[in-house]
């Protein structure tokens, strides 16, 4: 499984990143929104967690180039914002497959509570057909 990570702060992309070892799939990471599309669209990943404030390209402008660019737009992406529910329904209209309220404590604590939305998401899906390793089903 390969993972795109769409992300400007270390501190969080570092635990992300850090877990994808323990779940047997590939991650790269994109530090702005500029640098997230090309890395989509060259890569193709299986997923992408996309957050919301980005440099250079927004994450919503990000969300709606890759829902309009047909090699990427059957893509899960799921939305990382810190910016709460109140955006969650544009977001899923504008194609997002899932929202994730971003906190200090989901990511300080090894990512659990990502690693668990996406696994329930996975179980949605039937993508990728494996589980993922060492995370509790919700």
């Amino acid at each position: 499984m390969k993972i795109l990570l769409i992300e400007d702060s270390k501190f969080q992309r570092t635990p992300m990143d850090g877990r994808s070892s323990e779940l047997g799939t590939m991650s790269s990471i994109a530090v702005d929104g500029e640098e997230g599309l090309g890395a989509a669209r060259e890569n193709l990943p299986d997923l992408i967690l996309l957050d919301m404030m980005l440099p250079k390209v927004s994450g919503l402008d990000v969300l709606r180039a890759l829902k309009a660019d047909v090699a990427v737009k059957h893509i899960p992406v799921v939305v990382l914002s810190g910016l709460g529910q109140s955006n969650e329904a544009k977001l899923l209209k504008e194609g997002a497959t899932a929202f994730f309220m971003k906190s200090k404590e989901s990511f300080e604590n090894n990512s659990l509570a990502l690693i668990q939305a996406l696994q329930s998401l996975f179980d949605r899906c039937q993508k990728p057909r494996n589980r993922l390793a060492g995370s509790k089903q919700l």
